[in-house]
């Protein structure tokens, strides 16, 4: 699990410990991500099911897709679909992806980078291995999020946001023992580099063995973590987790992670993502590809969807044109 590595963690700055007052986070949910497929057939842990959407919030979707390792013509994508009403987080961990959309967004991106779609009014797009990768195979390993946005930013022009793994923010635990990637939002003194509308925190962290991470968090941020691989505890009561567990935690101020001391030697550490943000509280009408606050809404997407007015799929060289319909 490649994504971005740091040479000697006792150089970074280190989060602080459980201090004083503070609160360590109980673990209020523990689920069990279910096995799935997205797109042209690629496999998926799909990590908020089971999980009332309040708990999430501002959070809808979570996948990991992958760990696999795809032979030759194996590698598979999405064809080109269309968004509206939120955006879509890409964090490659291993393998290469490349994007496009109908408002011109998009590039290649690997171990450690980020593509970041602000969907807002609506667009359509395509996510699909380089045709190198299809050819040879390799390994693919990423996680894509979902993020509403807030009433007001629903119908904000597209953006799109390239981060590239060298623009992350990094830190390591009191310990030493955890190397923490921050991609978005502020965790201790380390800023991520992602841009969002409601205030979230991002961070992917490789706790070794027998190490302990405690990650300062914002009260009012909901907060929750998945294990990408490896085995622990998560909070201070040290429920048990391994690699495709959700915890949904309760009130705190301290997210508390531990690696277990013995660790399979496929997966020597354990890789988690923490993520959070502050509740939007506003009404979710979600069917497929477009998260609104109302039916009407979503009826109106598709309807514009129909008609050609998210965009149209622009000539790029080698992308394929085959258009998704909605559900």
């Amino acid at each position: 699990m490649p994504a971005v590595t740091h040479p000697d963690l006792t150089l970074l700055d280190r989060l602080p410990g459980v201090g004083l007052g503070d609160t360590v986070r109980p673990v209020k949910q523990l689920v069990d991500a279910p096995r799935g497929y997205e797109g042209e057939g690629f496999p998926v842990r799909r990590a908020f099911a089971g999980v009332d959407l309040r708990d999430l919030d501002p959070f809808v979707h979570m996948d990991q897709m992958g760990e696999v390792e795809y032979a030759a013509g194996e590698p598979k994508g999405t064809p080109w679909h269309p968004h509206r009403g939120f955006e879509t987080v890409t964090y490659l961990i291993d393998g290469v992806f490349d994007h496009h959309d109908s408002h011109g967004g998009g590039g290649s991106i690997t171990n450690g980078d980020t593509q970041w779609m602000t969907a807002g009014s609506g667009l359509l797009h395509i996510e699909t291995p380089p045709e190198w990768l299809v050819q040879q195979g390799g390994l693919f390993h990423g996680v894509q999020l979902w993020v509403n946005l807030p009433r007001d930013a629903k119908w904000n022009p597209p953006a799109y946001q390239d981060i590239r793994s060298g623009a992350v923010g990094l830190a390591t635990s009191a310990d030493a023992g955890a190397l923490v990637r921050v991609i978005a939002g502020t965790v201790g003194t380390t800023r991520g580099p992602g841009s969002t509308y409601t205030p979230i925190t991002l961070v992917h962290a490789t706790v070794e063995a027998g190490a302990r991470l405690d990650v300062p968090w914002q009260a009012d941020h909901n907060a929750l973590v998945y294990v990408l691989s490896g085995h622990g505890t998560v909070g201070e009561e040290e429920r048990p987790v391994r690699t495709g567990h959700l915890a949904v935690l309760g009130a705190g101020d301290v997210v508390t992670v531990h690696g277990a001391a013995r660790q399979d030697s496929r997966t020597p550490a354990l890789d988690v993502l923490v993520l959070g943000g502050r509740p939007i509280r506003e009404p979710v009408a979600w069917a497929g590809p477009f998260v609104m606050n109302t039916k009407a809404e979503v009826l109106q997407a598709q309807e514009d969807f129909m008609k050609g007015r998210l965009g149209t799929v622009p000539s790029v060289h080698g992308a394929p044109t085959r258009m998704r319909s909605t559900p």
